[in-house]
C-alpha cells in the first residue's frame, strides 16, 4: 500500500508538467511545417548542424521515432553531420522530458539537459564533417509511371487544433506509454526500497563510464529517464551522474545503431557514440561543479511536494493523464506483450 502512495505521489508530480509538455508538442507538430525544417537541414557546413542541433531540441521523437525521420532527411539530401545532430539532440530532448525535467527535479537541471543536447549533438556534427564527410549514396523509392501527384490539403486553423490534440494525447502517448510507465514505477520503486545515501560516493570515473556501459546499448524514452534520475539523485547519486542517465539512455541503443549504419556508415555510427559519450561525461563533471559550487545543493520538486496541500486541478490532470497512460497499455502494449513476448517502441 505504500508503494502505492509513492507511485501515486511520483504521478501527482510530473502529470501536470507531462501534460503541458504534450500539449506544446502537438502544437509544434501540427503548426510547423515538416517541409520547411527538412529543406533548412540541407544546409551544409556548420550552420547546417547548428541548425539541425536546434531543431531536434524541442521536437518530440523518442530515439525509435527520429530514426525514420532522419532517414528521409538524409534521403532528401541533409548532410552527415545534419543528419547526426539531428539524431542525437532529438531522443535526447523534448519539451515533454524538459517539462517534466522541471516538474520533478528543478530549474538548474531543467535548462543544463537540453543545453548537454545541443553540445553533444554539435560535436558529433562537427567531426561527422571532419572525419566523415563521405556522403553515402541512398537509392530513391522507385514511383510508378502511372502515379498520380497528391493534391496538398491546406488544413483549417480548427483541422490543425484537432490534429494538435490527437498527436499529443493519442499518438505520441502511444509511443512512450511503454517506456513512461516503466520509468515513473521504476523511480517510485528506487524512492520506495533504496536506502538513503545509497549511491552516495559513486560519483567518480568507475560509476560514470558504468552507466556508460549500460546506457549505450538500452534504450529509455527522454521522459521516462527522468523520474529514474530524480529518485537516484534523492538516494544519494550526484546530479552529474543522473545527467548521464537522461542523456545517454535516449540517445542511443542497439536498433538505433544498426539501422543507421545504412545511412551515415559504421563510421558515422561510431563517430556519435563516442561524441554522446564525452560531451555526456563533460557536462556530467560540469554539472557536479555547478551544484558544488553555486546550486546551494538541490531541491528537487520530487521530494518536497506536498501532497496533502494540492489543487485540484493537479488531481484532475494527474487522473486524466493515468487514464490516457493506461488505456494504450492494456488495449494495445499487453496484448503485444502476451502475444510476442514483447512491449515497447523498439521490438
Amino acid at each position: 500500500m505504500e508503494f502505492l502512495t509513492t507511485l501515486w505521489n511520483y504521478t501527482h508530480t510530473s502529470a501536470p508538467f507531462l501534460m503541458f509538455g504534450l500539449l506544446i508538442s502537438g502544437l509544434i507538430h501540427s503548426f510547423i511545417s515538416t517541409d520547411r525544417i527538412k529543406k533548412s537541414l540541407g544546409q551544409d557546413g556548420v550552420w547546417g548542424v547548428i541548425k539541425a542541433s536546434l531543431y531536434g531540441i524541442p521536437l518530440p521523437l523518442c530515439s525509435c521515432a527520429v530514426i525514420p525521420t532522419a532517414a528521409t532527411l538524409k534521403k532528401n539530401g541533409a548532410s552527415n553531420s545534419a543528419t547526426s545532430s539531428f539524431l542525437i539532440s532529438t531522443p535526447e530532448s523534448g519539451i515533454d522530458s524538459i517539462a517534466m525535467t522541471y516538474g520533478m527535479m528543478d530549474l538548474p537541471m531543467t535548462i543544463i539537459r537540453p543545453i548537454a543536447a545541443f553540445f553533444s549533438a554539435f560535436f558529433a556534427g562537427i567531426l561527422q564533417m571532419i572525419f566523415n564527410s563521405d556522403e553515402i549514396l541512398i537509392e530513391e523509392e522507385k514511383k510508378s509511371c502511372c502515379s498520380k501527384k497528391k493534391e496538398v490539403h491546406e488544413m483549417s486553423f480548427m483541422e490543425k487544433t484537432k490534429k494538435m490534440f490527437h498527436f499529443a494525447f493519442i499518438e505520441l502517448i502511444e509511443d512512450m506509454a511503454f517506456w513512461l510507465f516503466l520509468g515513473i514505477v521504476a523511480g517510485a520503486f528506487i524512492d520506495f526500497m533504496v536506502p538513503d545515501n545509497f549511491f552516495q560516493g559513486l560519483d567518480g570515473w568507475y560509476g560514470r563510464f558504468a552507466i556508460l556501459a549500460i546506457g549505450i546499448p538500452l534504450y529509455i524514452c527522454a521522459s521516462a529517464t527522468t523520474p529514474i534520475a530524480a529518485s537516484l539523485v534523492m538516494k544519494g547519486m550526484s546530479p552529474g551522474m543522473a545527467l548521464l542517465v537522461l542523456l545517454v539512455g535516449p540517445a542511443t541503443n542497439i536498433s538505433n545503431i544498426l539501422v543507421m549504419g545504412k545511412y551515415i556508415g559504421k563510421k558515422g555510427v561510431l563517430i556519435n557514440v563516442i561524441a554522446i559519450a564525452v560531451v555526456a561525461l563533460i557536462m556530467s563533471f560540469a554539472t557536479d561543479f555547478y551544484y558544488e559550487a553555486y546550486g546551494n545543493g538541490f531541491n528537487f520538486r520530487v521530494s518536497t511536494h506536498d501532497h496533502e496541500h494540492v489543487a485540484l486541478w493537479e488531481t484532475v490532470l494527474a487522473v486524466i493523464f493515468t487514464v490516457l497512460l493506461m488505456k494504450p497499455l492494456l488495449l494495445k502494449e499487453l496484448p503485444k506483450f502476451l502475444k510476442s513476448g514483447k512491449a515497447g517502441c523498439c521490438d
